[in-house]
């Protein structure tokens, strides 16, 4: 079996062989075993905490370079040009701890009917879908989700 410790940073040098296609509440473990899609068997022992991201790439033991990437899952997506309605149904959704992708121009989240009566009752129209879920991971998990935001604070 593969093992993976750590993340590796994007660069030309790297040679990625290998995938794996997971859903969000895979990524958020940070201990897993899956295969790949060359059938081998993966486990990553992560910090905990670390929420894997859409495209980030995995060093394992053996020198080889396994690319994480998101599955399609049953979501709902919440799409309008009413940024004030969006930012309400952000609020609500928020305000219930739930995991939330946030675009321009939509709000995506796990399919739950419950949620989706709550953000309909807001005056939105919500979509049924099967697609990738990246959320946000948050203000206090230092990168702010799937957003790279680098620069020093005096």
């Amino acid at each position: 079996m593969l093992e993976a410790y750590e993340k590796a940073e994007p660069g030309p040098e790297l040679e990625v062989t290998d995938r794996v296609v997971v859903s969000f509440d895979d990524r958020k473990k940070s201990r897993h075993r899956v295969t790949t899609e060359r059938g081998v068997e993966l486990g990553w022992f992560l910090e905990r905490g670390l929420v894997l991201v859409d495209g980030e790439i995995l060093k394992c033991t053996d020198g080889t370079f396994v690319r994480v990437c998101a599955a399609d899952e049953s979501v709902s997506d919440v799409h309008s040009d009413n940024t004030l309605l969006l930012t309400r149904a952000a609020y609500h959704l928020g305000n219930r701890h739930v995991p939330l992708e946030v675009g321009a121009g939509y709000l995506r989240y796990q399919h739950d009917h419950v949620l989706d009566d709550m953000v309909r009752g807001l005056g939105l129209h919500v979509a049924a879908a099967r697609a990738p879920f990246n959320p946000e991971n948050g203000a206090y998990h230092g990168t702010g989700g799937h957003h790279h935001h680098h620069h020093d604070h005096e």
